[in-house]
């Protein structure tokens, strides 16, 4: 039902791929310090991961492969940017939780290489493996992980200042 809309509406992907951002940044400064809630968003996020990747899709496919391509998704590239954004919330709240954008980011990465692996050689899920969506899905933990490292950044100011002040006030 989500994708028949974003498929009619292509447009609003771009906004939409922007209001995953914002709601992770705004939970991600509210819960800044609470590392085991963000270990638990980040576990919550990885359901619809799975869900869109790894639930079988009702048919089987007959052959075990992988559609070789790397495109950069345009704004009218519905999947493409489905893609950005589904890898995006679990490494942000990942990398915000392990204070280790780094290894969230080859984690994010390694983890969609898994599901394309996966997709190839187990036809009977009924999805097809594509290194587009390995490309995309990475591109979502990058942007998962500078948004994790400005949120840490604007923590980090925001106690700096709030130490500096008191310190002042003392």
């Amino acid at each position: 039902m989500i994708t028949n809309f974003l498929l009619d509406h292509s447009a609003l992907v771009p906004v939409a791929i922007l209001l995953v951002a914002l709601v992770c940044v705004v939970l991600g400064l509210l819960l800044a310090g609470r590392p085991r809630v963000l270990w638990a968003l980040a576990g919550v996020s990885l359901v619809p991961v799975f869900a869109l990747t790894l639930v079988p899709a009702g048919r089987t496919i007959d052959e075990i492969g992988c559609t070789v391509q790397f495109a950069l998704p345009t704004l009218g590239a519905v999947e493409l940017l489905a893609n950005v954004a589904l890898f995006l919330p679990p490494v942000y709240f990942a990398a915000l939780a392990s204070r280790r954008p780094l290894t969230m980011l080859a984690a994010g990465s390694a983890l969609s290489a898994v599901v394309e692996t996966l997709q190839a050689f187990v036809p009977a899920i009924g999805r097809a493996c594509d290194t587009n969506d390995w490309l995309m899905n990475t591109l979502g933990a990058v942007l998962g992980v500078l948004l994790a490292a400005g949120t840490a950044w604007l923590v980090g100011r925001r106690a700096q200042s709030g130490s500096s002040t008191g310190a002042m006030s003392s």
